[in-house]
């Protein structure tokens, strides 16, 4: 992954792999609150099936990315898939929807400058995101490929962006990096196939069964994810929304995640853990988090056994100076929690019955 994500797993996934252990017959490793994948990748190199979700479709985008595989990319009627990267870094400049609105060209549009990337690497990024959508409108790759493509676009964008770190808003000065030209670049494939379902919908909907081990990663504090990769979100629907402000936010708040207020978390979780079929259940938490730990021992002890397990510190999230300057590391943890046993129903893999889901798929 080239961009960083709030709250990402990558610093901690082996310390985490440690306690998921060997899959159980027909279960799955449902990483519900997905982000990048890191865990959810991590989790397949131990033979475990992968349900994925998340709210954003970047977020899942990027975390399917990480699980396909040699076979299921092959780019046959590209030239493979460095045949396919070649074509779009070679792809003319259009002057689309990220150039009038993400580059100084939006002055013109709405008479605020917005510089998240130069004129150049914003019509580079049209041009790039529309050949994709014509490849996949022509049969010319499939879903997969598709994500792919987009995903790897996403790494590409992130590269050049005249950003601190997400997408919340722009730097006022252009740094060197942004400057550069914006290319495209192929990843490393999966050797093998892994078993994945995958859905952009609510947290309350991802399947699970009592065999499955679900693994939860919510967010603790007020950022909203939806605002902070609002760009990532446009490039994954290829879009054109109504945006607003300075930043230039497409609409989020439907978006808005319930954990993100501190009134409202340990509620939540606590009802999300209780709702879940799954036996065990694997929680991150940080001390960050405005869900005090004693708070979190009261009310998740009275769902099942709870142990608690110190994974040590990173380094706190830095969105500013100001906030680097005040910074310290924060400690992190994992919290297994195993339920009494319940009995299983008819789960059918793949089928999310009420998700809110716009993307649910099942691919091998």
């Amino acid at each position: 992954m080239t961009f960083r994500y709030i709250g990402s797993k990558s610093r901690l996934v082996d310390q985490i792999i440690d306690y998921i252990g060997e899959p159980k017959p027909g279960g799955f490793f449902v990483d519900a609150f997905c982000g990048t994948g890191v865990v959810a990748e991590a989790a397949s190199a131990q033979g475990w099936n992968v349900r994925i979700n998340d709210s954003l479709h970047s977020a899942v985008i990027s975390a399917g990315a990480r699980l396909i595989s040699r076979e299921q990319a092959t780019f046959k009627k590209l030239g493979g898939y460095s045949g396919a990267i070649a074509k779009l870094n070679a792809a003319k400049p259009v002057f689309g929807f990220m150039w009038h609105a993400y580059s100084p060209a939006s002055f013109g549009f709405c008479g605020l400058e917005r510089r998240y990337f130069t004129e150049e690497n914003a019509a580079r990024i049209d041009a790039m995101r529309t050949l994709i959508a014509c490849w996949r409108a022509a049969g010319d790759i499939n879903e997969v490929e598709e994500r792919l493509l987009i995903a790897d676009l996403f790494g590409a964008l992130n590269r050049v962006a005249n950003i601190a770190g997400t997408f919340g808003c722009f730097l006022s000065k252009w740094t060197s990096q942004s400057r550069g030209k914006i290319d495209m670049r192929c990843r490393e494939l999966k050797s093998n196939n892994v078993l994945v379902d995958a859905s952009v919908g609510d947290v309350f909907d991802v399947g699970n069964e009592v065999q499955d081990l679900v693994y939860l990663d919510p967010p603790y504090t007020k950022r909203q994810y939806a605002s902070y990769y609002h760009i990532l979100e446009t490039v994954a629907l290829g879009d054109e929304p109504e945006v607003e402000g300075v930043a230039g936010l497409r609409p989020w708040k439907d978006r808005a995640s319930d954990f993100c207020y501190k009134s409202r978390a340990l509620k939540t979780l606590s009802h999300l853990v209780q709702s879940l079929r799954a036996s065990k259940v694997l929680l991150s938490y940080s001390s960050e988090g405005h869900i005090s730990m004693d708070g979190m021992k009261e009310e998740l002890s009275k769902i099942g056994k709870l142990t608690i397990h110190p994974l040590g510190s990173v380094g706190r999230y830095r969105p500013n100076k100001a906030a680097s300057k005040s910074a310290s590391d924060v400690n992190e943890f994992l919290v297994i929690i195993e339920k009494p046993q319940v009995s299983s129903g008819s789960f059918q893999v793949g089928t999310f019955t009420g998700a809110k889901s716009v993307l649910v798929e099942n691919y091998v």
